[in-house]
C-alpha cells in the first residue's frame, strides 16, 4: 500500500497513515484504507488497532484539495462514494480502534478519527469539521457519525459553526476522550488500547456491532442518495472559488 502501512506489535496492529502532503485524503489513500480494513478484520491475530500518523504535526488535514479540485462531477462522485465506504469500513471494524491524534485532524482527518472507539488527542493539536466554512455540507454519513460519536450539545459548535477545537475544549465537545502530553504520547495510546485486550474478544466485537448497527444502517441507506446534494455544494461557483483560493495558498507555502 502506497499511503499507509500496517505495523504489527503483537496483538496490536498500528494502522499508520504515511502519505505525502501529510495524509491529505485522495483516491489512493481511500483505496488503501479499504484494503487495510479488510486485512485487519480478517487477521485473527490482531486484537486491537491503533490508528496513527507518521507525520508529527498532522494526523490529516482532510481532503487533498490539490488533486480533487481538478476532478469533474462524475469522478468526484466516485471519490466521495469510495471515501464513504472507507469511513464505514473503519467504523465497522470488529476490533477495538484507538485514534492516536498526534497532530491536527481537520475536516476529513477529524472524520477518520471519529470512527475510532477511543480518541486520544495530543496537547496543542487542533481537531474539527470546517466544511461549512469552505462551503460544502457534511455528507449524510458524516452527519450520522457525528451524532453517534459526540454529545448532542456539541453538534452546533462542531458542525454548524465549523470551529476547530484544541486541548480541553476538544475533550469537552466529545471530539476526543482524553488529552495527553507530547512526551510519551504514542506509548500512552498503546497502554489505553491494551485495556481493551483484557476483555473477551468475541463479546467485545458483538457489543461493538450492536452499538453501531443502527448508525451503520442509516449511513448505508441514505448516503448515496444524498451525494448529489453534497456535489451541488462542491461544484457551486462560490465554493469552487474558495477551494481554488485555498489551493493557491498551499502552493505559496
Amino acid at each position: 500500500m502506497e499511503t499507509l502501512r500496517i505495523e504489527n506489535a503483537g496483538p496490536i496492529a498500528v494502522l499508520r497513515l504515511d502519505k505525502p502532503r501529510a495524509n491529505a485524503i485522495d483516491e489512493r489513500l481511500v483505496r488503501d484504507l479499504l484494503e487495510a480494513c479488510r486485512l485487519l478484520d480478517e487477521d485473527a491475530g490482531v486484537r486491537g488497532v491503533l490508528l496513527a500518523s507518521a507525520h508529527p504535526k498532522l494526523f490529516s488535514p482532510g481532503l487533498d484539495l490539490v488533486s480533487l479540485v481538478e476532478l469533474d462531477r462524475p469522478a468526484m462522485e466516485r471519490f466521495m462514494l469510495a471515501f464513504s465506504d472507507a469511513m464505514l469500513a473503519l467504523f465497522a471494524l470488529s476490533k477495538p480502534v484507538v485514534a492516536a491524534i498526534s497532530g491536527h485532524a481537520i475536516a476529513g482527518g477529524c472524520i477518520l478519527a471519529l470512527t475510532a472507539d477511543l480518541r486520544l488527542l495530543k496537547r496543542g493539536a487542533q481537531i474539527g469539521l470546517n466544511e461549512v466554512k469552505v462551503g460544502v455540507p457534511l455528507p449524510w454519513a458524516v452527519a450520522t457519525l457525528l451524532r453517534t460519536q459526540v454529545a448532542a450539545s456539541a453538534v452546533t459548535t462542531i458542525a454548524l459553526l465549523g470551529r476547530n477545537l484544541v486541548d480541553e475544549a476538544a475533550v469537552n465537545a466529545g471530539l476526543a476522550h482524553a488529552l495527553l502530553d507530547a512526551e510519551g504520547f504514542e506509548s500512552a495510546c498503546f497502554r489505553q488500547l491494551e485495556e481493551f485486550l483484557d476483555k473477551d474478544a468475541r463479546s467485545l466485537a458483538l457489543t461493538k456491532r450492536y452499538l453501531r448497527a443502527k448508525a451503520l444502517q442509516e449511513m448505508r441507506e441514505r448516503d448515496r442518495e444524498t451525494t448529489a446534494e453534497w456535489l451541488d455544494g462542491w461544484f457551486s461557483e462560490e465554493t469552487r472559488g474558495r477551494i481554488r483560493a485555498i489551493v493557491a495558498g498551499l502552493g505559496k507555502k
